[in-house]
């Protein structure tokens, strides 16, 4: 029997793929705000240690990439959820363009703290 994979380019594989790919960046990323806030209290806690870790423009830079894949990764989740349940095609793009909306809207305000240091 042969199997043809018809319609490949619009199977969700390369979606599949950045969701596994986010989700390891995220334990990596999630281990070191761990180690760093959580077991070390005095540089995390602290306003003034916060203030000055983040005027480091690479520590901005790796802030920024935790909320954005963060942001992707979940709402990408919700968005795989959702196609699960087969509703009419108005009805998604409905809650697509939401599920973008919302994205673009928490990214900006997450991106604007950070740089607000």
């Amino acid at each position: 029997m042969e199997y043809k994979y018809i319609g490949s380019r619009a199977s969700g594989s390369m979606s599949w793929f950045l969701q596994r790919i986010s989700g390891v960046v995220l334990v990596v990323v999630m281990v070191g705000h761990f180690i760093l806030m959580h077991y070390n209290p005095e540089m995390g806690h602290l306003y003034d240690r916060v203030y000055e870790r983040m005027q480091n423009p690479y520590y901005q830079m790796l802030q920024i990439a935790f909320v954005v894949l963060a942001l992707y990764h979940g709402l990408q989740g919700v968005w795989n959820i959702y196609r699960d349940f087969k509703l009419p095609s108005w009805l998604n793009m409905t809650v697509l363009s939401l599920l973008i909306l919302l994205g673009i809207g928490f990214g900006a305000l997450g991106i604007a703290n950070i740089l607000h240091f």
